[in-house]
């Protein structure tokens, strides 16, 4: 892992731990301005201290897995086609302490997903309204509804919503993988942050 993804690690970790700088450095039998060098991406750590961060931080800093880690973060953003955040969540929590950007990438890809299956399902609450109401109406009422251009219109705008959203989880599932995999920043439009 190359700066700043490095030290953006090391300082998310630390605060996970509930550690000051001081107390990681003591940890690490560092001084307390590598640490904050560290952390602001302004040195690339020795191997020493790489590994002492990595038995006090319990995270593999010495993994150098950029191939793989394209290739996850590609099936990261790819599996947002499918609309099923397993697949996303089973990745993500396999590979989050491997790679810094796959676990930032991978809580973007799981805040959409969940966004979208939330939507999914509020679609699906809208689809299973409509035949309901229509159980409700006398026959003289249903027969002339059903003659109308209307009624017709409405029936085939049905299951517009559910292909909008696939159509929707296509697009931003193929753009993020391509614009990961050229280092630029991935963002997922309507997505709300549930994992931060």
């Amino acid at each position: 892992m190359n700066q700043p993804d490095l030290g953006l690690k090391v300082t998310e970790l630390r605060q996970q731990k509930g550690f000051t700088q001081e107390e990681l450095a003591e940890k690490c039998e560092i001084s307390p301005r590598t640490i904050q060098r560290i952390e602001g991406g302004e040195v690339d750590p020795r191997s020493y201290t790489l590994q002492c961060l990595s038995d006090s931080l319990e995270f593999d800093f010495m993994q150098e897995n950029s191939t793989n880690e394209n290739l996850w973060i590609t099936i990261l953003h790819l599996s947002s086609i499918f609309c099923i955040f397993i697949i996303p969540l089973l990745i993500w929590s396999w590979k989050k302490n491997q790679s810094y950007k796959i676990d930032k990438q991978g809580r973007q890809v799981l805040n959409f997903q969940i966004t979208m299956t939330l939507a999914l399902f509020a679609a699906l609450f809208l689809l299973m309204i409509a035949p309901a109401a229509l159980i409700f109406m006398d026959e003289a009422s249903l027969s002339a509804l059903e003659n109308t251009p209307i009624f017709i219109i409405l029936t085939l705008c049905l299951p517009m919503p559910l292909i909008l959203i696939g159509i929707f989880c296509t697009y931003q599932g193929v753009v993020n993988a391509m614009r990961a995999l050229s280092d630029n920043p991935v963002r997922y439009v309507l997505s709300i942050p549930f994992i931060k």
